[in-house]
């Protein structure tokens, strides 16, 4: 499990508590296997007088064990910027269906806070904003058991517009960890979120090669040793901030945290990449290096982060799909402003 600095994220978890180290034994030939005594249990005053973060940290010592703590939003970050800070503001909405041009949002919720751009940390105090809106129609059931809110909940609700505004004033970077279904919904309802630039936590951190199993909020806590009550807006985004500020197993450079990560992706173009008229035959191994089907424009289509990733990517493709055959690709490059949006950003062309 990955260890973590408690002082340093502000989870307010209980002071530490001396454990002995537990130490499992070598498993025996078998040969040599002798009777096991029986152990009799604590008796139950011992187990009940003990308090639960003084049973969790001993439990934490045995090799056996995993513990997991509900998070606990921090807001006040401790320590101060050492050079400039970057204004962020963590975002997640609630919707009543995925189709921004026909459902709509229900619940949104922002956590504003400072980063230091030297150390990727947030400093200082969070400010939140969560509010429910009423969409005017009955919110689906499917929605209801995921979210837990009801018709009830909404009802002559509506999205305190005045205090999104204000709060969001300085801002200069919007993160979600779906951006690119967070976006789309937010700018429809509040149109001035178009005027920010946007990161994704989902998609411009490579959690895979950060050695997680899922790129999902809930299971990038859990590597953290932290759960918490899922698919409510402002919740979501304390578990954001409390992954996003947490070391990376894997850092590069000063690029030592998620927040770090994003302030650097922000700051860069990312590329669309069409394999215009790639031979069929080359379908499987398009798919198999990460392109998708874009089955609007009928052509296979992949992003890359950078442009070194760019022009690695275009030599592979002249040597797989299009097998050392000339070849021209349609590239359309996007900064943060449009990355993510409904909008589209530069289009070329490249011979490859």
């Amino acid at each position: 499990m990955d260890t973590m600095n408690n002082d340093q994220l502000g989870f307010e978890f209980l002071p530490d508590l001396p454990t002995a180290p537990v130490v499992p034994k070598k498993r025996a030939a078998a040969k040599a296997a002798a009777p096991v005594a029986a152990v009799a249990p604590a008796p139950a005053s011992q187990v009940v007088s003990m308090e639960p973060e003084a049973m969790a940290r001993v439990l934490e010592a045995h090799p056996d064990f995993m513990v997991l703590r509900r998070l606990k939003p921090c807001l006040n970050w401790p320590g101060s910027a050492t050079g400039g800070v970057t204004r962020v503001a963590l975002l997640d909405t609630e919707t009543t269906g995925l189709d921004p041009t026909k459902d709509q949002i229900i619940e949104l919720a922002i956590v504003l806070v400072d980063v230091d751009n030297a150390t990727g940390l947030p400093v200082g105090a969070v400010q939140v904003y969560d509010g429910l809106e009423d969409p005017g129609r009955p919110i689906p059931k499917e929605v209801v058991a995921i979210t837990g809110i009801t018709d009830a909940d909404v009802q002559g609700q509506r999205l305190d517009e005045a205090s999104v505004a204000e709060l969001t004033q300085g801002v200069d970077l919007v993160i979600a960890h779906n951006a690119g279904f967070d976006r789309p919904f937010v700018e429809s309802r509040l149109p001035y979120f178009s005027q920010f630039a946007w990161a994704c936590s989902f998609a411009d951190i490579d959690w895979k090669a950060q050695g997680r199993g899922s790129a999902k909020l809930e299971s990038l806590a859990q590597a953290l040793g932290l759960f918490y009550d899922a698919h409510r807006a402002e919740m979501d985004c304390h578990a954001l901030l409390a992954v996003l500020a947490a070391p990376l197993p894997f850092p590069a450079g000063n690029v030592e945290t998620g927040l770090a990560q994003l302030l650097l992706a922000a700051r860069q173009p990312s590329f669309k990449l069409s394999a215009t008229n790639a031979p069929f035959e080359s379908k499987d191994k398009l798919k198999a290096r990460g392109y998708r089907w874009n089955a609007d424009q009928r052509v296979w289509q992949t992003r890359l982060a950078d442009p070194g990733a760019l022009q690695d990517e275009c030599a592979w493709l002249k040597e797989n799909a299009y097998n050392q055959r000339s070849a021209v690709v349609q590239l359309e490059k996007l900064d943060a402003l449009a990355r993510y949006s409904a909008r589209g950003g530069v289009v070329t062309h490249q011979q490859l």
